[in-house]
C-alpha cells in the first residue's frame, strides 16, 4: 500500500478502539444468548399458553391461553406466597451485602500484611456455594446462627414488629450467614472500582483539610455510584438463581405434576421472572436516585 492510499484511509481514535473492543466482548455474550437461550425461552412460553401433556410417543400440548397465569396467581396460594417472600427477604438482603462488601473491599484496600490471604477467604465462599455443597450446608444448619435466631429476646422483638416486617427481620435472623456467603464476587468488584480511584483526589482533599470520614463521603461514595448498581444486579440475579431458592424449588417441583405439569410450570416461570424484572427496576431506580443526590 502506497503512503499516499494510506494517508487517504480514516484514522481510528483511541476512543472509537476502545469502543470497538467493547462491541467484541458484548457480540460473544448476544450470540451465545441467541443461540442457547432466546430459542428455550421461546419456546417456554410457548408451553406455558398450553396445556402440555408428556406421554410415551412425545409431547401433546392442547391450547389454554392464559390459564396457566390466572391460575398461578389467583388459585395457588402457595405460590403467591413465596413470590411475596422472595421479593421481601431479596429487597432486605440487597442493602446488607452491599454494605458488607463495600466494608471488606475498603479494608482489602490498605496495605498491611497477609491481604493476599485475606481476600483469599473473603472470596472462598463463591468456590464452595457450588449446589450439592450449598445444599448439605443448609440441610445441617450451617448457614445460620441459632443461638440468635431462638433467642427469647429477639423472638419477642419480631413479634411486636409490624406484620409485614416480620418475614424478613425473621428472614434475616435466621439466614445471615448464607446472605453474607454471596459477598464474595461484590467485594472484588467494589476493590477492583475503588483501586481506579486517582490517589492524588485524596491527598489534593486532605491538603484542604478533609478527613477521612469526609474523604468517604464525598470522594469514594460518589465514585463508587455506578459499582453499587453493578453489585446489586448482580446480588438480585445471584439471590434469584440460587440452587436453593425456594420459589425455584417449588416451579421445579410442579414441572411433571399431572394437574399441573411442563405448561404450568413455564407459566410460573414467566410470572417469576416478571417480578425479578421489577425488583431490578425498583433497586436500579433507587440507587440512581440516590447517586444523583450524592454527586449534587
Amino acid at each position: 500500500m502506497s503512503p499516499r492510499r494510506a494517508s487517504r484511509l480514516p484514522r481510528v481514535t483511541h476512543r472509537a478502539r476502545e469502543a470497538l473492543y467493547g462491541y467484541l466482548f458484548v457480540i460473544i455474550w448476544v450470540v451465545g444468548f441467541a443461540l442457547f437461550t432466546l430459542a428455550p425461552l421461546a419456546q417456554t412460553f410457548v408451553y406455558s399458553m398450553h396445556h402440555v401433556i408428556v406421554e410415551a410417543t412425545g409431547i401433546t400440548m392442547q391450547p389454554a391461553g392464559w390459564k396457566n397465569y390466572t391460575r398461578a396467581l389467583f388459585t395457588d396460594p402457595t405460590f403467591v406466597q413465596l413470590l411475596i417472600e422472595y421479593a421481601v427477604e431479596t429487597l432486605a438482603s440487597v442493602p446488607i451485602v452491599l454494605i458488607f462488601s463495600m466494608l471488606i473491599a475498603l479494608f482489602l484496600n490498605l496495605k498491611f500484611r497477609l491481604r493476599g490471604v485475606f481476600r483469599t477467604i473473603f472470596f472462598l465462599p463463591v468456590v464452595i456455594t457450588s449446589g450439592p455443597v450449598i445444599k448439605e450446608l443448609v440441610a445441617q444448619g450451617a448457614t445460620t446462627v441459632p443461638q440468635i435466631a431462638q433467642s427469647t429476646m429477639l423472638v419477642e422483638f419480631v413479634e411486636q414488629l409490624p406484620t409485614y416486617l416480620q418475614s424478613p427481620v425473621r428472614y434475616l435472623l435466621t439466614s445471615f450467614i448464607l446472605i453474607l456467603w454471596f459477598s464474595g464476587v461484590q467485594i472484588l468488584i467494589y476493590l477492583a472500582s475503588l483501586q481506579k480511584i486517582d490517589r492524588s483526589i485524596y491527598e489534593a482533599a486532605a491538603i484542604d483539610g478533609a478527613s477521612a470520614w469526609e474523604a468517604f463521603w464525598k470522594i469514594t461514595l460518589p465514585s463508587l455510584s455506578t459499582t453499587n448498581v453493578v453489585v446489586a444486579v448482580y446480588t438480585i440475579i445471584t439471590l434469584s438463581h440460587f440452587s436453593e431458592n425456594k420459589v425455584v424449588r417449588y416451579i421445579y417441583s410442579q414441572t411433571y405434576v399431572i394437574q399441573g405439569g411442563i405448561g404450568y410450570a413455564s407459566a410460573m416461570s414467566f410470572l417469576y421472572f416478571s417480578v425479578l424484572a421489577l425488583i431490578l427496576l425498583i433497586v436500579y431506580l433507587v440507587l440512581q436516585s440516590r447517586a444523583r443526590k450524592v454527586s449534587a
